[in-house]
């Protein structure tokens, strides 16, 4: 495997594109040969696209896939004063930014085939979105429909601290949710974090909510095949709550695989580690054996 950092043998830029009124921030990996596929890297809930460099670097390096990160409205590098200020809601970061990502890749890199990996949130709307009819693969990772009561303990006690205890207090009091000094991750808007709550905290997740402001789901208007990647050690997105998604994804398109750390000598790689430089190993692994 080529290392990841090996920057000599890929072009890293800084981009800027519209998403509704907003304009996001991302960067662009290219392999200095003509890219065999061209990724859009569509984030987790609070973490910036820095946390992906090391993957996408590696993608363009040793994978000659040209992978596109950024941060979502109003979060990180994307974020448009004090964050307190935002009024943009998960759906925002789901049907207007996930969306203009794609779109942008399009625009740089048109003639290779359009590839999405879709991190935690990165992943669950895209059934539900516009412009997805020229997606030729779907990489999930780590992402499902998960009530609080789904996660084991003693992380279960943190997950119902964070929906029902100081996180929601701490949202109340300062108009935003404070991640930083949480120790969750980036700061996000309000409208992000209560929607986000509502969601987790009910057993049928969005579905009651589809047909009003979410839309229906219809995979079959990409057809392509959805690789459903669960980590045998995520507290936070458990296995069986990944295998949820084939509700909008259509199980008929979906493979599943679970990853454990012991099959690749790793101690542990868990929900967000996934993607992190520490997990290398597994990495040809969250694309398949027919991506590499």
């Amino acid at each position: 495997m080529l290392d990841a950092t090996s920057s000599d043998l890929i072009h890293v830029s800084s981009v800027s594109f519209p998403a509704g009124e907003a304009q996001l921030s991302g960067t662009l990996f290219l392999p200095t040969s003509a890219p065999r596929a061209a990724l859009v890297l569509n984030g987790a809930t609070g973490v910036p696209q820095s946390y992906y460099r090391h993957f996408a670097r590696w993608l363009a390096a040793a994978q000659g896939i040209a992978c596109l990160t950024f941060d979502y409205t109003d979060m990180a590098v994307s974020a448009r004063g004090h964050v307190r200020d935002s009024s943009v809601t998960m759906l925002d970061w789901m049907l207007v930014d996930q969306p203009a990502a794609r779109a942008e890749m399009r625009r740089r890199v048109p003639n290779a085939p359009l590839w999405v990996l879709g991190h935690s949130l990165g992943a669950l709307m895209m059934p539900m979105q516009d412009g997805i009819a020229d997606v030729k693969r779907m990489i999930v990772v780590a992402s499902g429909y998960a009530h609080h009561s789904d996660h084991p303990w003693p992380y279960q006690a943190l997950a119902r601290m964070f929906w029902f205890g100081h996180a929601p207090l701490a949202t109340r009091i300062l108009g935003y949710l404070p991640g930083k000094h949480l120790g969750f991750g980036a700061d996000l808007p309000a409208g992000v974090y209560w929607q986000w709550r509502r969601w987790y905290t009910k057993r049928d997740f969005f579905w009651p909510e589809v047909g009003g402001d979410v839309p229906h789901p219809d995979w079959s208007r990409s057809g392509a095949p959805v690789r459903l990647v669960a980590l045998e050690d995520d507290v936070m997105m458990p296995p069986h709550c990944v295998w949820r998604l084939e509700q909008a994804y259509g199980a008929e398109a979906c493979t599943r695989v679970t990853l454990s750390p012991e099959q690749f000598g790793l101690k542990k790689i868990g929900h967000i580690g996934a993607l992190a430089q520490a997990s290398a190993p597994a990495w040809p692994s969250l694309l398949g054996d027919d991506a590499i």
